[in-house]
């Protein structure tokens, strides 16, 4: 695993420890104090940091943030997406598995397939990006993992109401996928379907039910993996879909791909909270 500076360190910790504290000016003895660093250290970066315009030292010998932070607050503000950094795991994650990912965006009660990466096999897959679809209860235990109580007033006020049955799996469901990062979803016994549907786009209830047991040896008839992106409160907006997978799977399989995913939410929610990630 790669390592940053020291220096980086103590810079991105003097700018962390001043945005945190909006409103307030600081000056070096603060500083000093607040950040364990030695006077002469804390001096030298703070005067580089004022040369660059990233802090701006007061009349009084205080510091703040800069106008040249400010612009790049403003800039990343502006032209901020988190599909930048989903895109490349998501093309990664298409082809290693051979199938559509596609990041869904929860927009009240709404789900809008706002991006797709679609291996080879997949070009032409029958869910048009941009479909818009009313969140269901199959994809809302992805976006409702960490909010119980979110996701039993959510299960209460849906129309039409669940049954016994799918409260149940709807709740074991939200289990799932805060132990594990991610939900298997099985095909749904019944009449055969067209394999490319994945959770499909129309209004009727999905044609797939949440697999919340996972034997390895057993085989699966898997349709579709999702898992949740988290941002910087801890909300789901976001949920990453594995889906039109051309066989079943054995258990040991679903559970790679499930893991897989996970991970590569794991980063993206890492961006979107501000946490550092591992460098390959």
């Amino acid at each position: 695993m790669s390592r940053s500076s020291p220096g980086v360190a103590r810079v991105a910790a003097i700018l962390n420890f001043i945005a945190d504290h909006p409103g307030q000016a600081f000056a070096l003895t603060d500083l000093v104090r607040a950040l364990k660093l030695s006077r002469a250290t804390c001096h030298a970066l703070l005067t580089g940091l004022v040369d660059e315009g990233y802090l701006y030292r007061t009349t009084d010998k205080t510091y703040v943030l800069g106008p040249a932070l400010a612009a790049i607050g403003r800039i990343a503000a502006e032209h901020f997406s988190p599909l930048q950094v989903a895109q490349p795991e998501m093309r990664r994650l298409a082809d290693e598995f051979d199938v559509v990912c596609g990041a869904y965006f929860l927009e009240g009660e709404t789900i809008h397939l706002r991006e797709r990466a679609a291996s080879l096999s997949h070009v032409g897959y029958p869910v048009p990006l941009g479909t818009r679809m009313p969140l269901r209860w199959i994809q809302a235990m992805s976006f409702f993992a960490r909010a119980p109580r979110e996701a039993e007033n959510w299960a209460a006020r849906t129309t039409p109401k669940l049954s016994e049955d799918q409260l149940a799996q709807f709740r074991a469901g939200l289990d799932f996928v805060r132990e594990q990062g991610f939900l298997p979803l099985m095909r749904r016994p019944g009449p055969s379907m067209d394999e490319g549907q994945g959770i499909g786009a129309g209004t009727e209830d999905p044609p797939v039910v949440p697999q919340v047991t996972l034997e390895p040896g057993t085989v699966y008839p898997l349709m579709a993996v999702m898992a949740p992106i988290y941002d910087s409160r801890n909300r789901v907006t976001i949920s990453l879909v594995l889906a039109g997978f051309h066989s079943a799977m054995t258990g040991k399989a679903v559970t790679e791909a499930g893991r897989r995913l996970a991970e590569a939410c794991e980063r993206i929610s890492g961006f979107l909270s501000g946490r550092t990630a591992p460098l390959d």
